[in-house]
């Protein structure tokens, strides 16, 4: 642990100027107010804030930061309040360590929606200054030095996931490597013991096997930069054990077949220097195919430049060669610690940061703090695709990202307008994979709203975190017009007052803040019209017609069609509102034709079964969920699926003959399911395509007349 003076002395090794009366006195406050606290290893508590500090000072961060190291745990653990650091440090320093206790006092029942909170809460307050970021990331750092002191081997593995899931990829995203590749070592040995062992093994024995080559290859790229007057200093090091296990699972390959487990570093005067570098390594060795990354032109979002190439090198050994200059090697390891600028008094705002006003966005538009760990887990993965504007700016995105992705990094309102996209000069799908280097340009139309469909094939979080949010909201003023429909129609059926005065009355009952609150829980199946109607009217007794479902008006049966769903188009079914949420039960698949009935489902809106579908028997003493629903005209007929059961001979040719007949029916097999097979028959499961239940019917009968066929009915 360090001691006071010789913490003191290293901060003014590099900032002459720090207040060294503070620093002191921050120190002995820390250590009296923890007194006799204990951490799990024994050590006396305050010499974790010691510590924490001294990391501070590793990243040569003002006296504000390391004072604010020493004080951050004192307002959660002690009676410390953070007026009293105020009055005795001053306000920036009672800032930082509010941001900092803020993350600690966390009140939630699950773990991961305690995890998801802080996350939160860290993001807001290094939103407002990044320093928080940089002194959590030291506390996290100390931690998992001394995680094995722990004795609960869950505790260590939750606090090691969450390390790996949030806190390396922030300390990467700032460009923090030294920081980042400490904290995954720890991690991974914790998560993945047997696999971390293998590894270092291996390490250890290829260390024996070629002691001396590593400084051979150095001593020849210093010779081969020399020959060449290029004034550099050469290092060669071997990539972690977590790097080279995650290389081994990305490419599913094994400790053998990868090529860059030695990685040697070229450090040049200046930036032109990197190119004559580059050059003289390539014309002197082979380089390998598709290893070659310049991030010198096209640097990464955390600022990293650095060129980057595989080579067959010195002694016919494959090694990656990074060739940079002394001011990105200093980036590459302390990031934003690197050119840091509070020494002028300057705050650097977190904001400034496009990948934080990013996460800002994602927080505003989750709807629960899983769905925001989710996505900003996603967003702050490595970039690896680089592609431009038509104005030629950079955009960088993850690996996989599609047109949907590029328009939501542009800006939100270019995602959510997005039509059509042109990559290259040509227009493509909006589900088409981006490669680095094209050049997109989005289509847009103020007509268009985001569509569900995205969901499915956008990576990025902020475009997930955009397009639920849209479908959230649309599904809720679907869900809103239902409910309000639905509980006019329960208290006129028992011929009884309804207005909104009424439900005001009943909000505490049903966790409401609003009367769309009430209206759309009901719809959404959360809360019966009925409950509501006793919550209004609390000594009514239900009529016994409402309590027979048989008496329920059912509609006749009649040939009707239905208009063809166009994109975002509701179904054509009377009863219903237009742009009501309602899907075709699975159950049953009912098809224009047969009789149907509504069904009040929670979450989903309302469920279209047959009359004669079994599933309706659960909601015999639920009436209030019950809708009376039929066919509406249409001028067009549009695409149902009926589901059928098939018996086939098992010969050769018998499933072509059976597709055969369906297409010659005009149907189409959207999906099909072997349930049973013998050496006689098989037995399918047939979704097929069809107008309504005429057109359903007409192809059961080509089917039953096919020798080929031993048995068909409709399923249900």
């Amino acid at each position: 642990m360090l001691r006071q003076y010789e913490l003191v002395d290293l901060v003014k090794s590099y900032d002459p100027d720090a207040d060294e009366d503070a620093l002191n006195r921050a120190y002995v406050f820390a250590m009296k107010k923890h007194g006799a606290q204990l951490r799990a290893s024994g050590d006396p508590y305050y010499s974790h804030p010691v510590e924490v500090a001294g990391i501070l000072t590793k990243f040569k961060l003002d006296s504000a930061s390391v004072i604010a190291g020493l004080l951050h745990d004192t307002v959660e653990d002690t009676d410390t309040t953070v007026e009293e650091i105020k009055g005795l440090f001053g306000e920036q320093v009672a800032q930082i360590v509010d941001g900092l206790t803020k993350l600690a006092m966390i009140e939630q029942k699950s773990v991961n929606n305690k995890q998801a909170e802080n996350f939160r809460k860290l993001l807001l307050a290094m939103s407002e200054d990044i320093r928080v970021l940089l002194i959590k990331l030291a506390d996290r750092l100390h931690n998992m030095r001394t995680l094995h002191f722990l004795k609960k081997p869950e505790k260590r593995a939750r606090i090691a996931r969450e390390t790996l899931d949030i806190y390396a990829p922030l300390a990467e995203r700032i460009g923090m490597q030294a920081v980042k590749s400490e904290l995954e070592e720890i991690a991974f040995a914790e998560l993945h013991k047997d696999a971390y062992e293998s590894i270092k093994a291996r390490l250890n024995f290829l260390r024996e096997q070629g002691s001396n080559l590593v400084p051979r290859i150095i001593a020849q790229l210093e010779k081969d930069m020399a020959e060449n007057d290029i004034k550099a200093s050469v290092s060669g090091r071997e990539k972690s054990p977590y790097s080279i296990w995650r290389k081994m699972q990305s490419k599913n390959a094994s400790f053998e077949q990868l090529s860059d487990i030695m990685a040697f570093r070229i450090i040049v005067d200046d930036v032109g220097a990197c190119y004559q570098a580059l050059g003289i390594v390539h014309s002197k060795y082979h380089m390998v195919p598709r290893r070659f990354k310049d991030y010198i032109s096209t640097p990464k979002p955390n600022g990293y430049k650095s060129i980057h190439t595989g080579i067959i090198g010195p002694e016919n050994t494959r090694i990656e060669v990074q060739i940079r200059t002394q001011e990105m090697h200093e980036v590459a390891e302390k990031g934003v610690a690197a050119h840091w600028a509070y020494k002028q008094g300057a705050k650097v705002v977190g904001r400034n940061f496009r990948w934080i006003r990013e996460l800002l966005e994602i927080l505003e538009q989750a709807s629960n703090p899983e769905e925001f760990l989710e996505n900003t887990k996603l967003e702050m993965y490595n970039d690896q695709v680089f592609c431009f504007t038509p104005k030629g700016d950079l955009i960088g995105l993850p690996i996989n990202s599609t047109p949907v992705d590029f328009a939501y990094a542009v800006h939100s309102s270019v995602g959510d307008t997005c039509v059509g996209a042109k990559i290259n000069g040509e227009i493509r799908p909006l589900r088409t994979v981006l490669q680095n280097g094209d050049q997109v340009e989005i289509l847009t139309s103020k007509a268009q709203h985001p569509s569900t469909e995205w969901d499915r094939f956008v990576v990025t979080g902020k475009a997930k975190a955009a397009i639920r949010r849209y479908v959230r909201a649309y599904k809720r003023d679907q869900f809103i017009t239902l409910g309000e429909q639905l509980l006019e129609k329960t208290f006129k059926g028992e011929n009884l007052e309804f207005n909104e005065k009424a439900l005001v009355n009943v909000f505490p009952n049903f966790e409401a803040e609003s009367i769309d609150d009430i209206y759309a829980k009901v719809g959404e199946g959360l809360v019966t019209a009925w409950d509501v109607l006793k919550a209004v009217y609390p000594a009514y007794k239900q009529s016994k017609l409402e309590k027979v479902v048989k008496s329920f008006k059912m509609p006749g049966f009649g040939k009707t069609t239905r208009k063809t769903k166009a994109k975002g188009e509701p179904l054509k079914i009377k009863g219903l509102i237009p742009g009501m949420a309602v899907h075709f039960a699975g159950c049953c698949h009912p098809l224009p034709g047969d009789r149907i009935v509504g069904i009040v489902t929670t979450g989903k809106g309302v469920a279209v079964h047959t009359i004669d579908c079994k599933q309706l028997e659960k909601y015999t003493e639920e009436p209030e969920r019950w809708l009376d629903i039929s066919w509406g005209e249409a001028a067009e007929d549009g695409p149902h699926v009926g589901r059928l059961k098939v018996m086939i001979t098992n010969e050769p040719g018998t499933l072509g003959e059976l597709s055969n007949l369906i297409a010659r029916n005009n149907g189409n097999i959207s999906n099909l399911n072997i349930t049973n097979r013998t050496v006689s028959y098989f037995e399918l499961l047939l979704d097929v395509e069809v107008k309504d239940l005429k057109h359903l019917t007409d192809i059961i009968a080509a089917l039953k007349a096919s020798k080929a066929v031993s048995y068909v009915a409709r399923a249900n």
